[in-house]
């Protein structure tokens, strides 16, 4: 059987959705928090898929969070070898670090269920997200990378989702998450985060309410077709 690793940054942010359509392409799963011990000598070559979850810290707090220097030096190890990595929203960005972009703060925070206008790339896995709104929860963007080719942007970010070859994808948005109960601590102590965005937390949760289930089905058959093409 094939093994997925996942990477997680905060309890909070896990595989969720995508668990589904990794299992069922015959993925072991197995999963491993940047706090544990062991996470500074995990070998990110070894897995045959390695899954970058989210987290609420940048990329640049590299003082505050001394492992994010570790992680980015064997992710580029992995992706230099072009292994097959997936990241989302943080795991996005640390992909984009890991392959010399930069990364940094931007000019709002986009947070809410919306889509992403897809370009215009007819073998992207990303068509089947093609209008549904997509959960976006983040302030920092990154450089699209050196021979990266761009899939996916919204009118306050222009770099959504990334491919290099079929093995690395790259999405900013939370394609994962529409029925995970850990959404709701996402939303515990967010207030002002939210509000930064021109939203309430009684309409964040409406959205998800109301989009949720759809953007799981999207985002399952987007990681499903991606998988089939490794």
């Amino acid at each position: 059987m094939k093994r997925a690793l996942i990477v997680r940054h905060v309890p909070f942010e896990g595989i969720a959705g995508f668990r589904e359509p990794i299992e069922a392409a015959g993925y072991e799963l197995a999963r491993i928090d940047v706090s544990d011990p062991e996470f500074s000598r995990t070998n990110f070559n070894t897995p045959d898929l390695l899954i970058l979850m989210g987290g609420p810290m940048g990329v640049y707090e590299r003082e505050e969070h001394p492992w994010i220097d570790c992680e980015i030096d064997r992710l580029a190890s992995r992706v230099s070898l072009g292994l097959p990595t997936l990241g989302v929203c943080l795991g996005a960005q640390m992909i984009a670090a890991a392959m010399e972009a930069n990364v940094h703060a931007g000019p709002v925070k986009e947070v809410g269920f919306a889509p992403v206008k897809l370009h215009d790339i007819s073998d992207s896995p990303l068509r089947h997200v093609a209008d549904v709104p997509m959960l976006h929860w983040h302030g920092d963007t990154f450089a699209l990378p050196q021979g990266a080719e761009l899939l996916a942007s919204t009118d306050a970010y222009h770099h959504q989702a990334f491919r290099r070859g079929p093995e690395i994808l790259a999405l900013q948005f939370h394609a994962e998450m529409g029925q995970d109960p850990r959404f709701e601590q996402w939303l515990d102590g967010s207030d002002d985060y939210v509000a930064e965005a021109g939203l309430t937390i009684s309409e964040l949760r409406a959205q998800h309410d109301r989009h949720g289930r759809d953007a799981v089905t999207a985002g399952r058959a987007m990681i499903a077709e991606w998988l089939r093409g490794l």
